[in-house]
C-alpha cells in the first residue's frame, strides 16, 4: 500500500527521453509521456473515482438541503384559520345545537348565522357557551349577543371580502371554499372533534351541484382554554377529508354532509359522525338521487370508513 501511494505522490524528476528499455537501450524520437506502471494508473483511476464519489455526495446533499428549503412552500397549507367575530359582524340566529362535556365542563355548540353590517353577505360561523346550570339552560335560552362565535375565514378576510362570498370576478377559478353548517361534534379525552361543513376546490355559485370530486368534509379540531376566569372552546386545527376517501368504498354515493348535533365516541376510541349521504337511484326517473342517514368512522382520523347504509 505504502509503495503504491508513493508512486502517485512521486515528483516525476527524470527526464522523459531517458526512459530506458528491458534491453537497456535508451528510446529514441519521440516527446510522448511513458506509460506509467499498471499499478500506478490503477490506484490513480481509483483515487479520481473516489474524489468523483465525494463530489457527487456533497453535491446531491447540498441540492436536498435547497430543496428542503425551498419545499418549505411547497407542501399544502390551510389557507383558513378561525377568528372571533369583528364588531361589526353580529349574529343573527343560531341552529343545530349540541352539547360537549370536557373535564366536567359542558358547551353548548351552535351554527352561527351572520351578517356583515347592512350588507347581504352572510356567512356561517361555530358558537360555543359554557352553560352553568346544563340541567336547567335549554338550548333556547342561550343568547346569541354572549355566545363566542368564530367563523373560518380565509388569509385575505382584510380586503372586504366574507368568506362565502360567492364566485367575483377577482375569485380564483382553482380557489378553496368552505361551507360551515349542520356542526356535529364528538369529544375524545379533552380535545372536541367537529365536522364542521365542507370545503371545494373550485369557485362555484352552487357548491351541492358543482360537480367537482375535488371537494371534502371540514374536520376541526378544538379545546377549552382559560382566558383569566373565562373558559371557551378554541378551534385550532382544520382538517379536510377529501371525498376520494369515501367514493371508492361506496360508488353510489354523490355527497356527504354532516348529520348535525353529536357523534359518539367508542370504547375503543373511535370517532363516529353521522352524515347524511345523497345516493345515485333509478337512473331516467324524476327521484334519481335520494338521501340516506349513513356515519364515517376513524381511530385515528387519517383513515375514514364510510357505512354501507
Amino acid at each position: 500500500m505504502l509503495s503504491r501511494v508513493a508512486a502517485v505522490k512521486a515528483p516525476r524528476t527524470h527526464n522523459r527521453r531517458r526512459v530506458t528499455g528491458s534491453s537497456g537501450r535508451r528510446r529514441e524520437g519521440s516527446e510522448s509521456e511513458p506509460q506509467r506502471p499498471n499499478m500506478s494508473r490503477r490506484v490513480f483511476a481509483s483515487a479520481v473515482l473516489l474524489l468523483f464519489v465525494v463530489m457527487m455526495c456533497c453535491g446531491s446533499g447540498a441540492a436536498t438541503a435547497d430543496e428542503a428549503a425551498s419545499g418549505e412552500r411547497s407542501p399544502p397549507k390551510t389557507y383558513f384559520d378561525w377568528r372571533d367575530v369583528k364588531k361589526e359582524e353580529t349574529v343573527g340566529s343560531l341552529r343545530v345545537p349540541s352539547l360537549v362535556e370536557v373535564n366536567g365542563d359542558v358547551f353548548a355548540v351552535a351554527e352561527a348565522q351572520c351578517t356583515k353590517g347592512d350588507s347581504v353577505c352572510d356567512f356561517n360561523g361555530i358558537a360555543s357557551e359554557l352553560l352553568e346550570s346544563a340541567g336547567e339552560q335549554t338550548e333556547e335560552e342561550l343568547d346569541k349577543t354572549t355566545v363566542k362565535t368564530q367563523v373560518l375565514d380565509k388569509c385575505p378576510f382584510d380586503g372586504g371580502n366574507c368568506p362565502s362570498q360567492e364566485r367575483g370576478p377577482a375569485v380564483s377559478q382553482s380557489e378553496t371554499k368552505v361551507h360551515v353548517s349542520r356542526p356535529t361534534t364528538v369529544v375524545k379525552e379533552s380535545a372536541i372533534y367537529m365536522l364542521a361543513g365542507t370545503y371545494s376546490r373550485k369557485a362555484t355559485v352552487d357548491a351541492e351541484e358543482g360537480g367537482a370530486d375535488d371537494w371534502g368534509l371540514l374536520l376541526v379540531k378544538g379545546n377549552v382554554s382559560c382566558g383569566g376566569s373565562e373558559k371557551r372552546i378554541d378551534w385550532n386545527d382544520t382538517y379536510g377529508l377529501p371525498w376520494a376517501l369515501f367514493k371508492k368504498q361506496h360508488e353510489s354515493l354523490k355527497r356527504l354532509i354532516g348529520g348535525g348535533r353529536s357523534g359518539v365516541r367508542m370504547k375503543d376510541g373511535t370517532l363516529v359522525f353521522p352524515v347524511e349521504g345523497k345516493k345515485k337511484g333509478n337512473v331516467g326517473t324524476e327521484e334519481d338521487v335520494k338521501t340516506d342517514s349513513l356515519i364515517i368512522y376513524s381511530r385515528d382520523i387519517a383513515s375514514w370508513e364510510v357505512s354501507k347504509g
